[in-house]
Formats: structure tokens, sequence, C-alpha cells
């Protein structure tokens, strides 16, 4: 019988927050609002917490319990994959992490072109002591055209592109789409991957006739958060990356479902 030394005693007196395995890349099937489900790859990261009297964890196991679910993972399965987890490596913690490349088709504002544009994706969820945790995040490439510039210039105003993080805590399961659409109208236009003249017109002007700064960003979006009941918490981010500037513009709001921010 060959040596387990991941089970021997560790006399250190020393726990691990997290330990796993991270930068592992799966096929996962993601629901898509319009198209039923959504394939795509996910870059995975699974960890647990380690009691101090453990020298170690157990790698394999964690792959064994993704591998369990099938060549192709749901995510629907992410419950079972934490409850496989605390129970296989002998934890009261477990940790799942998802990040992936999401599509969604979009018709040009004026020829009604259809291209597809991608967004980043986080699903977090955490398991502990049989109850879950679960945070949904969107990563939103947006344009913002900037006020003061606006209001001072006699020809034109400074514009550039902007990234838009939003997490989001939920009573009920939220659209993805949901989610990039409500940031997607709170700046000052959107982006799109095929436009012909009419359509870039149409986002130029429609970008002059929306001002906001990086502070009104990030207060729009978390506005509408606030006016879905079924969002219970969110952290909204948004980061201009300057185009006269050789620094990025930053805002940050976190808030519970009540309004009230959420202290550290």
């Amino acid at each position: 019988m060959l040596k387990d030394t991941q089970s021997e005693q560790d006399y250190r007196q020393l726990p691990i927050d997290r330990v796993g395995v991270r930068n592992l890349r799966y096929p996962v099937q993601i629901r898509d609002k319009h198209n039923a489900q959504q394939s795509t790859i996910a870059t995975i990261q699974l960890t647990v917490d380690l009691p101090h009297q453990f020298k170690g964890t157990h790698m394999s196991r964690f792959i064994e319990v993704l591998h369990s679910h099938g060549t192709v993972l749901h995510v629907d399965n992410i419950r079972d994959i934490l409850q496989q987890l605390t129970k296989k490596l002998e934890s009261d913690c477990s940790h799942a992490d998802f990040e992936f490349p999401y599509f969604m088709e979009k018709a040009a504002p004026a020829t009604g072109a259809k291209s597809l544009l991608d967004y980043l994706i986080r699903f977090s969820a955490t398991m502990e002591h049989g109850k879950m945790d679960f945070v949904v995040t969107v990563i939103v490439p947006v344009t913002t055209l900037c006020p003061c510039s606006k209001a001072i210039s006699a020809r034109g105003a400074h514009n550039q592109r902007g990234q838009v993080t939003l997490s989001v805590r939920f009573s009920k399961p939220i659209w993805i789409e949901d989610l990039i659409r409500l940031v997607e109208a709170s700046a000052s236009s959107e982006l799109y991957s095929l436009l012909k003249r009419p359509d870039e017109k149409a986002v130029t002007e429609r970008a002059y006739d929306n001002p906001v700064f990086v502070e009104d960003l990030v207060r729009n979006v978390s506005q509408r958060c606030r006016e879905i009941p079924d969002i219970t918490w969110h952290k909204v981010e948004a980061e201009n990356f300057e185009s006269i500037h050789n620094h990025n513009a930053y805002a940050l709001i976190e808030s519970a479902k009540d309004g009230s921010p959420v202290t550290p």
C-alpha cells in the first residue's frame, strides 16, 4: 500500500484558508436567455479549507469531483460540486470560481447589422457548513464621454472606452444578459463589434448626448440595481481608460439591499 503523505499530521498548528487547484480549463454550459444554453470554456479554481492537523490536501480529488459531472459541466451542478468537495476532502468550507467568455448577438443601432460581442463572466460560490453563498460578476466594456470636456470645448468632447465590473447576490436567479444590459444602459453608449458608417454616426451622437463621469457611471448602475427586488447586494466598479491622460479614472460603490454602504 502506498504511503499517504498528505494525511500525515502537521504540528505547526496553522490552518490554511484555501488550498486546491486553479487555472484549470474545462468545457461548461451556461444558461442563455435567448438560446436555452451556451457552450464555452471556463477557467476554474477549486479550493477547500485545510484544518491545522493535516499536512496537505489530495489535489487529485478536486479533478475527480469535477469530472464526475461529465466531460461538459453545467453550472447548475455547482452546489453538488461544493458538497462533494467538503465531503471528499473532510473540510468545513469549499469554494468554486468559474471565469468564462460569454457571447451576445447585437444589432447595430442604425443598419441592424448583427455581430457577436464577448463579455467576461465570473461565478464565485462558497459552501460553509452546508450553506452556500453565490456571487455573479459581469465585466462589461462601455463608452463614456466626459461631461466637463463637452461643457468647456467649442468643438466636440473627449471620450474613452471604460470597463464596468458588476457583482451581485440575489434571492432569485438573474439572467446574465439582463445584468449586461443594465450596465450598458448606464454608460454613454454600449459597444458593438460591427458598425457601418450610419451606425458609427449613431453611436457617436448617442455618446455625445449622454455624457457621464466615472462617478455617474457607478451611480447609474447602483441605482438600477436597487430598483431590482431580487438583487440583495451589489458591488460596482468602473474604470475609464482615459484618452487624454496618462492615468485611468476609477470609482466603486458597494451596497446591501437597504441601500446602506458595506463596511469592512
